[in-house]
């Protein structure tokens, strides 16, 4: 499945399950930058941008693993930019953590389902800073049968696309 494809796969899953259709617009690509993509809609009347990329390795003992995503959203509306989220493709063990470590700036998520976040805004806004200037990020975690993971990002365009959603959704 193309990257774009299996984005707009997950946007449908992650957005769409939260909203209904008539409240969201399908996403916009901004522009393809680097490794990194750029994207915009609207929900609720309210603009919503971020960007996206997926891991260049992924590693791992498993049999079957879903879609990787490492996004970083603003939500204007809701006061919100530079929240950074994880899509694993698989469930996480309960109660287990999540490392990021881009550039040897390291970072602790909190999981649930699928997916992780930093505990706050405070972590969201270096994480976001980091990923625009670092070169590689690496993501640790483990999936709730005990196997362990390590995706391997390209942070390749990253501060362009960092840019694109800034300028689309007014954040400064």
């Amino acid at each position: 499945m193309t990257f774009r494809r299996s984005f707009l796969t997950l946007t449908t899953l992650a957005f769409g399950t939260l909203i209904s259709p008539a409240m969201a617009q399908s996403p916009t690509l901004i522009g393809n930058f680097g490794d990194w993509a750029a994207y915009k809609f609207t929900e609720n009347d309210k603009k919503v941008c971020y960007m996206v990329s997926q891991p260049k390795k992924a590693e791992g003992n498993y049999t079957k693993r879903g879609d990787v995503f490492a996004l970083v959203t603003h939500r204007p509306g809701e006061k919100t930019k530079n929240v950074f989220s994880y899509v694993t493709g698989y469930t996480y063990k309960d109660g287990s953590d999540v490392t990021v470590d881009v550039n040897n700036n390291k970072f602790t998520l909190f999981t649930q389902k699928d997916m992780a976040w930093t505990p706050d805004q405070a972590t969201d806004n270096k994480i976001a800073e980091s990923i625009r200037k670092g070169s590689n990020m690496v993501v640790k975690g483990t999936s709730s049968r005990g196997t362990k993971t390590t995706d391997t990002f390209s942070l390749k365009g990253s501060g362009g696309a960092h840019d694109a959603i800034n300028k689309a959704c007014g954040v400064k």
